[in-house]
């Protein structure tokens, strides 16, 4: 018997993030387990559409055939809760909840508010949801009042990937992946940086910069205030093959994330064996393994630069912290694992 299941996903699928990369593994993964999966685009304009946008995405959603369990993606799905109500009373729906909509860095108290109450609402007529971690699961069962019973944990997964050779010219390299957003701090981080600036390191950023036009400007504005520009390279959104070889050539990762969901990036890092610099904040305490890198509070500069002097003016403390990362690359799960967990949820809401 073919397994079949509808996955919906609003804007490109191509989209350089962390989400869409999960999305895009998933559906291949699943297709690799035997599962016919279907792709639907719901078109542009999510967490936020117009009215038009809505009523195109759910036109195309009400053309899938009855019965068929659907997946939605966490991005459109908490936006437009009256789909999911038509949708429920035909279909299996699943929700894919990366991290919730209002914990987005940026948004106004009454947007957040507006956000977080349309969530709830289409997460009430869920059959099931899929979150890639625990700390997503507490809060959509504490905040959002789903029951624990209906959510699956599917961390994402991760390929053996080459070791970090690191540097070899005596210069600290550092690599921060992630959108230039307001929700992954680059503003503290090149704070941070910039009481650093005597010592021998140099940091590359691989992320997106179309998303936010006013986050890129500051970010670039950051940088040359604090006359940077010949330590800080920003380089926008890069191939897989040229990630890998960044990866390859660090000694250290960084990122100043005022919430994440799960954190691809960072298990990135520690699956090619590199010590990390992170935030104490939403799933990065489970994402990020014991010993192997150094965790302060969201939008603390002063905490995050002293990390920093002590990575990088440390060569030992980066080995010792290496070590630990290669030993838990080990035990990081697998894309197949994770895929055959997704399965398995779709098949509870059946």
């Amino acid at each position: 018997m073919v397994r079949t299941v509808a996955i919906a996903v609003p804007g490109n699928l191509d989209t350089p993030t962390g989400g869409y990369a999960y999305d895009r593994r998933m559906i291949r993964e699943l297709d690799r387990l035997g599962w016919q999966v279907e792709v639907v685009q719901l078109g542009n304009g999510f967490p936020f559409p117009t009215e038009e946008q809505k009523r195109n995405a759910t036109m195309r959603l009400m053309e899938i055939p009855a019965g068929r369990p659907i997946v939605i993606d966490g991005l459109a799905y908490g936006a437009f809760p009256e789909a999911a109500t038509q949708l429920c009373h035909e279909h299996p729906l699943i929700a894919l909840v990366h991290h919730p909509l209002a914990c987005e860095t940026g948004l106004t108290a009454t947007r957040a508010n507006e956000l977080r109450a349309s969530e709830r609402a289409a997460l009430a007529v869920t059959s099931h949801v899929i979150v890639t971690s625990r700390a997503t699961a507490r809060i959509l069962v504490a905040d959002y009042d789903v029951p624990i019973e209906r959510v699956t944990v599917v961390p994402p997964g991760n390929d053996s990937v080459a070791l970090a050779r690191g540097s070899s010219d005596g210069i600290v390299r550092l690599l921060s992946v992630g959108s230039v957003v307001p929700r992954k701090g680059f503003d503290v981080l090149i704070a941070a940086l910039a009481t650093l600036a005597e010592l021998q390191w140099h940091l590359t950023i691989a992320g997106d910069r179309s998303r936010d036009p006013a986050t890129v400007s500051q970010l670039d504005a950051d940088i040359a205030r604090h006359k940077l520009s010949g330590k800080v390279t920003a380089l926008g959104a890069v191939s897989s093959e040229d990630l890998s070889e960044l990866y390859a050539r660090a000694d250290l990762f960084v990122m100043a994330s005022r919430f994440e969901g799960y954190g691809m990036a960072y298990s990135e890092a520690i699956a090619h064996g590199l010590p990390v610099v992170g935030t104490d904040i939403g799933a990065l305490s489970d994402t990020i393994p014991a010993g192997t890198g150094v965790l302060v509070a969201p939008d603390d500069a002063a905490a995050l630069a002293t990390a920093l002097l002590r990575l990088i003016e440390s060569a030992a403390e980066r080995r010792r912290m290496a070590r630990n990362a290669r030993a838990a690359a080990q035990s990081l799960p697998r894309w197949q694992d994770s895929a055959k967990l997704f399965a398995s949820a779709i098949e509870a809401a059946l």
